[in-house]
């Protein structure tokens, strides 16, 4: 192991320090997908800077070099993840129906990608604790997709300002199944078909709410 990670860095008071050189870059990103398997076995509160540090070749001194803090590096690791499905949805959100089959087609991916599944709902459930430094991420990241899930079910139904209230326990429902599938899946992957439940939910609720919007106007 060395303390000397390859090539400098230049650093960035907000974030991570951002590497120079190739070399740099490239164990910068093997820490973090190193720190991604690691949080995603063990959580954030157990996974350690030396478990993380040995993996990588590295001390701890060596990790913090990039990363100046254990919890900057689960925002990284946080980030990183976003980045991923970020590239999934392209460069323009879908609107409505678009929205909730692209939702559909995220839980079939997911079955895909076991470690990315299995961090998202090891931190979520560990950041409703107390001080947890992925907290207020996770708070903000269901403001946004409550947000997202909303709009989609009322332009996809056309529902009016006044069924607002039913849009958003709809869009509850929807994240709520899509995470408690994820904990399912990860347990008995062959009991579980993510895209086939979240589909089946999804139509189920558009059609609930197309029946309530039609006997408004009836």
């Amino acid at each position: 192991m060395t303390d000397q990670p390859a090539g400098g860095t230049t650093r960035d008071s907000r974030g991570p320090r951002v590497p120079r050189s190739p070399g740099a870059r490239r164990r910068q990103q093997d820490i973090l997908r190193i720190a991604m398997d690691t949080f995603a076995a063990r959580g954030y509160n157990n996974a350690s800077l030396a478990e993380i540090a040995e993996r990588a070749g590295l001390t701890q001194a060596g990790v913090l070099h990039y990363f100046r803090s254990k919890s900057l590096l689960l925002t990284s690791v946080l980030e990183l993840r976003d980045e991923t499905d970020i590239e999934q949805l392209g460069a323009e959100r879908p609107r409505g129906l678009a929205f909730l089959r692209h939702l559909v087609d995220t839980a079939r991916r997911n079955a895909e990608r076991e470690g990315i599944v299995r961090l998202y709902a090891v931190l979520s459930a560990e950041s409703v604790t107390d001080d947890h430094p992925a907290q207020s991420y996770f708070r903000d990241r269901y403001v946004g997709l409550r947000a997202f899930v909303t709009d989609a079910v009322t332009e996809a139904c056309g529902l009016a300002e006044s069924d607002a209230p039913r849009a958003r326990h709809a869009a509850n429902a929807v994240i709520a199944v899509m995470d408690g599938l994820q904990v399912q899946w990860l347990l008995a992957p062959d009991a579980v078909d993510m895209a086939a439940s979240t589909d089946l939910v999804i139509d189920s609720l558009l059609t609930a709410l197309h029946q309530d919007r039609s006997t408004a106007e009836g």
